[in-house]
């Protein structure tokens, strides 16, 4: 079984705001693949289904961004996964244009402080990643504000399409293909997997 976590912020009031692409990924999967993603446990919004084959728990914890490796954790030790290969968590990155995707299978935080909770709780920087590019923040702002504020028209056009290949590279990434999602996602990233 797969956990299949997107971070990001509960309420209304962040709903559409780029510190929540991971909500809107999940959220993309759920439509996707029929998945009610409504029942609460472990401090997290989560809903069991299907994709591709693999039994998977789609996960929004609901512990606000910074404290998103509490909710991670008591729900890997729940159902008992690897971390290393049955977590994929799925995140907003402002060093990626927005609707531009990376898929990771290890990394340090870089800043994201949900991924600093996660590796924190879980004791391991292993762990497969999908980050979302939500922009670079403009010199004149401040990077709360700016990941807390929501995308232009243009913007939100981009993120539909960073959210579809999202979902197709989770699609590889739950048969065993997350090599082949890198080089697939990756490449268009204009990046190099190193």
């Amino acid at each position: 079984m797969f956990i299949i976590a997107g971070l990001g912020n509960p309420g209304a009031l962040y709903e559409g705001t780029r510190h929540n692409a991971g909500f809107d990924v999940i959220d993309a999967l759920a439509r996707e693949y029929t998945i009610s993603v409504d029942y609460r446990k472990s401090r997290a919004l989560i809903g069991k289904g299907v994709i591709e084959g693999q039994k998977v728990l789609l996960v929004k914890p609901q512990t606000y961004m910074n404290l998103s490796g509490e909710s991670i954790r008591a729900l890997t030790d729940y159902y008992k996964i690897d971390e290393e290969t049955e977590l994929i968590v799925i995140y907003d990155d402002v060093s990626l244009d927005p609707g531009r995707i990376r898929i990771r299978k290890k990394g340090s935080a870089g800043g994201h402080n949900g991924i600093k909770s996660i590796i924190s709780h879980l004791g391991t920087q292993v762990f497969l990643r999908v980050k979302v590019g939500v922009g670079e923040k403009p010199k004149q702002y401040d990077l709360a504000d700016y990941v807390l504020g929501h995308f232009s028209a243009e913007e939100k056009e981009k993120m539909e399409e960073g959210y579809r290949q999202a979902v197709e590279a989770v699609k590889y990434m739950v048969t065993d293909r997350v090599d082949e999602a890198m080089n697939e996602y990756n490449r268009k990233a204009g990046t190099k997997e190193l």
